[in-house]
């Protein structure tokens, strides 16, 4: 055993969970914030066939994503099908304890956990990685053997691929659309796009698909824009499945709503309250959900950690203030919220603020630039409130498998494609 993996003939064995080698193609989508109202809109409609078959001749239900509800720890979490807690990132940004300075995860530094993919990878299965954001390909691909056996890509920088360090090179040649830009839908759909012309060419039998959530921090599921984007995913999907592949997608995590009736953001700033109460050297919030992709959502979330400096307020005293604040959900200690939700100890402060449905958190409102959110309303995720997730396969589920997994986690999807899963 090395690093939690073991290897056998005709399973694999990563993080205490055992999965089989697929016998054929397999392709495991994160649809990025794609909270499950978005394809109840668009299935009412009749506007997704291919998602539709899922649900009519495959399996089609919910799940529940890993907390805080954000990009980074969701699809470590799918990859990995353990909770953060188990492979060491919750949050896309933490407090380094020993700099007293933010930390982005852009990287694996704080990825501890191997993958389900490289060790498929290393049993022998070709294997591809394509995300939107080059942050997560730089992460996911840890362990994974850059050549015959692993590709790792992204939309992003889709211009930068190299075969001695993604697996191949000219990616738009690939696909035949130029490299898509950062804020679009097409960052998305070029991921599909690739995915779909790796499996065409016989160069991944196991692909990892993570798209981006620009529509959705933009759009309401009801909107135009939303359900065009839903339809051509869809499309894509179809086509997918037509080239015999068995299709499975989750969510890394929903979204919400966190505009007023007026369309001005509902935010509490966490770090402007607690200066008023205790002082303005007492407290340092951190807002978890900032990476690089600020127009997405101007780092507000439904999610906060609370470090108070040495000699300050107590903990206690933190928590009950923070509780009695309209449009606070919960506040907790740092170790319950540890316990309640499976996170990185290292990665939290003394206080976890989660925010109530349809409100987002901040840190000091002088701290952020509201106009990032370009005149949008505030669409974001990180609390509870955006936990429910789609969780859909192309073939129909063993009822037995079912049976075992009463609680569906969106992590649990590569143990439903590659076990769960009835012949076809």
């Amino acid at each position: 055993m090395t690093d939690g993996l073991t290897q056998y003939t005709h399973h694999v064995t990563v993080n205490g969970r055992r999965y089989r080698r697929p016998d054929g193609a397999v392709v495991v989508i994160c649809l990025d914030g794609w909270d499950p109202a978005y394809l109840d809109v668009s299935l009412a409609a009749g506007e997704l066939p291919a998602i539709a078959q899922c649900g009519l001749h495959g399996f089609h239900g919910n799940a529940v994503s890993a907390m805080p509800s954000f990009t980074n720890p969701n699809n470590f979490s799918i990859v990995t099908g353990v909770p953060p807690a188990g492979h060491g990132v919750s949050g896309n940004t933490y407090l380094d304890r020993a700099t007293g300075q933010p930390v982005m995860v852009t990287g694996d530094a704080e990825f501890r956990a191997p993958t389900i993919l490289a060790a498929l990878a290393e049993a022998g299965v070709a294997v591809a990685v394509v995300t939107a954001k080059d942050k997560l390909r730089r992460a996911l691909a840890k362990g994974l053997p850059i050549g015959a056996r692993g590709i790792a890509v992204s939309a992003e920088q889709a211009g930068a691929a190299r075969p001695e360090t993604h697996g191949l090179g000219d990616l738009p040649g690939l696909v035949g659309a130029p490299a898509p830009g950062q804020y679009s839908a097409e960052l998305s759909l070029f991921v599909l796009d690739a995915g779909l012309a790796l499996l065409r060419g016989g160069r991944a039998q196991c692909l990892y698909l993570s798209l981006s959530d620009y529509i959705q921090h933009q759009h309401a599921p009801e909107a135009p824009e939303a359900r065009a984007f839903l339809r051509a995913v869809d499309q894509r999907i179809g086509a997918l499945m037509a080239e015999g592949a068995l299709v499975a997608a989750t969510a890394d995590h929903g979204m919400s709503d966190m505009a007023r009736p007026d369309g001005s953001p509902n935010i509490v700033f966490v770090g402007d309250l607690l200066d008023a109460r205790f002082g303005a050297a007492a407290a340092r919030v951190i807002c978890p959900i900032a990476d690089p992709f600020v127009r997405h959502h101007g780092a507000f979330g439904g999610y906060v950690r609370v470090h108070l400096a040495p000699g300050g307020p107590d903990p206690a005293e933190v928590i009950a203030f923070l509780a009695a604040v309209p449009g606070v959900h919960l506040a907790l200690s740092g170790a319950e919220a540890c316990a309640r939700y499976e996170l990185v100890p290292e990665m939290e402060g003394e206080v976890a603020v989660l925010g109530a449905q349809g409100v987002a958190l901040g840190a000091r409102a002088a701290e952020h630039d509201l106009s990032q959110l370009a005149g949008a309303r505030l669409r974001s995720h990180g609390g509870v409130f955006e936990q429910a997730v789609p969780f859909l396969l192309s073939r129909p589920l063993d009822p037995a498998w079912l049976a075992a997994h009463p609680a569906l986690r969106n992590y649990d999807i590569f143990d439903a494609a590659l076990n769960g899963t009835l012949a076809p």
